[in-house]
């Protein structure tokens, strides 16, 4: 499976902020915004990604994160000329897919909770086994902004909606989508929504038609942080300082990621290290190589 990580958009309600810099180059606490989308696909076990972004930001990624061999990874880049909806990343991405399943995720979700790792594996594997998609939901107070997942009393699911005004359940669905390979036929034969978009819901309600849509659900004790403002920005932020300060460990460190996968070595690590090692992020990396 690869991933693609969709980092476009002008982020207006991050505006004067995100006027003169792409808002998932913003820093989260001590590390990019990107680093945890990023992260999420790494712990997925996806080791070949593609980030699409507009034509002004797709060289700060590129500045910031190259070809991604030092970490034993492979990353490549796409201009998306105008924002046109999140399912046209799979038509912008279907040469880069080749035919393979793909996972989207968008470029200003985190994630943080206990299982993580296993929850994306399993999304992984159960659609390298067999045809379908699989999102996930995750219970909020005010899902009127979201796509909503509606389910029966046995947690099927019923149906999907973009942003409605009377919502038919508080399940909103985070930018995290799994796929089988017969994604991008199914987003090139999307029409524009009402917005003038090719939405993603309109592509999982492709798979709904089929049966072939799975939801996993997020629990209580796990966070999917929005950066959608100044203040969630900040609170993000925050939360992160707050679980890294208590526990010692680092949330989204991709170089740490890499090396616990086997990808890279002691050695390199160590290396990645030394190329920061007059900041916190680099002294983390270089005790964990001790």
């Amino acid at each position: 499976m690869k991933g693609i990580i969709l980092a476009g958009g002008s982020a207006t309600r991050l505006f004067p902020l995100s006027k003169a810099i792409s808002k998932q180059i913003m820093p989260v606490y001590d590390k990019p915004m990107i680093y945890y989308p990023l992260s999420a696909l790494l712990l997925a076990g996806i080791r070949e990604i593609l980030i699409i972004s507009t034509p002004r930001d797709l060289p700060m990624f590129e500045e910031l994160l190259g070809d991604g061999k030092k970490m034993g990874i492979s990353l490549s880049y796409k201009v998306q000329l105008v924002p046109n909806g999140l399912a046209q990343a799979f038509v912008l991405g279907k040469e880069f897919l080749n035919g393979e399943p793909g996972c989207l995720i968008l470029g200003d979700n985190m994630f943080y909770g206990q299982g993580f790792r296993q929850m994306l594996q399993q999304a992984v594997a159960d659609i390298e086994k067999g045809r379908g998609a699989c999102i996930f939901g995750y219970e909020v107070s005010d899902p009127r902004a979201y796509g909503v997942v509606e389910f029966d009393k046995d947690n099927k699911v019923l149906s999907l909606e973009e942003k409605p005004a009377e919502p038919k359940s508080n399940y909103a669905v985070p930018g995290l989508y799994f796929y089988d390979s017969s994604v991008c036929d199914k987003a090139a034969a999307l029409k524009p929504s009402a917005r003038g978009e090719y939405e993603i819901t309109d592509l999982n309600k492709e798979y709904l038609k089929e049966g072939t849509l799975r939801v996993q659900l997020f629990g209580r004790g796990f966070a999917w942080l929005d950066t959608g403002n100044c203040d969630s920005l900040l609170e993000a932020g925050n939360f992160i300082a707050t679980i890294q300060n208590r526990q010692g460990f680092y949330v989204s460190c991709i170089e740490e990621i890499c090396w616990r996968n086997g990808w890279i070595s002691t050695d390199q690590l160590r290396e990645l290290g030394k190329t920061m090692e007059k900041t916190a992020y680099g002294q983390y990396l270089l005790r964990l190589a001790k």
